[in-house]
């Protein structure tokens, strides 16, 4: 029985877990500051061409010319929702023998990383995901095609999840 949907989120983080009769896994939703960094990234990049496209030629051919920052706001509209579509997409669940991981609005993917598989587990964090307060766990399989990334996790998730994932794989790949 579903009592929320991995949509839900609040201003402390993500509220988004299912809770399903029998073995149904718990979905985690990504927490809110992902979708603060790709709409502030998003803003900046077409606000800047934006303002290059409109303000140039506006200035050197005619007021009639700033129109062509038109196309950019637009895509900057439309980005603004696509951006939130996606991030509400995203979820994972930790099961007993594997990891599961949803994303995707058009084309839903669903990849399952069994523990025993998992070669590697990264916490990577760049500059900007730094800013907000956000870490990427990628898993690294012996098939590259397995390869899965979980992103804006907080980081202190993201390690917990890392120290997870690879005591489990240890365990699970023991007996092998």
């Amino acid at each position: 029985m579903e009592t929320g949907s991995p949509q839900d989120t609040g201003p402390d983080g993500p509220q988004g877990t299912i809770e399903a009769v029998g073995n149904e896994p718990v979905w985690i939703a990504l927490p809110p500051g992902l979708l603060k960094m790709r709409r502030l990234l998003l803003v900046v990049w077409l606000g800047l061409i934006a303002l290059a496209a409109g303000l140039l030629p506006g200035l050197l051919a005619g007021p009639a010319w700033a129109a062509f920052a038109l196309p950019p706001l637009a895509l900057m509209v439309w980005g603004w929702v696509m951006i939130e579509r996606n991030w509400r997409s995203w979820r994972y669940a930790e099961r007993a023998d594997d990891l599961l991981i949803s994303r995707g609005v058009l084309w839903r993917e669903e990849t399952v990383v069994p523990y025993g598989r998992m070669q590697l587990v990264e916490v990577t964090s760049g500059p900007v995901e730094r800013h907000f307060g956000l870490a990427s766990v990628q898993l690294h399989t012996a098939a590259a095609a397995t390869d899965a990334t979980i992103p804006g996790l907080d980081p202190a998730e993201a390690e917990r999840l890392r120290d997870r994932l690879t005591e489990l794989g240890e365990a699970r790949s023991a007996g092998l």
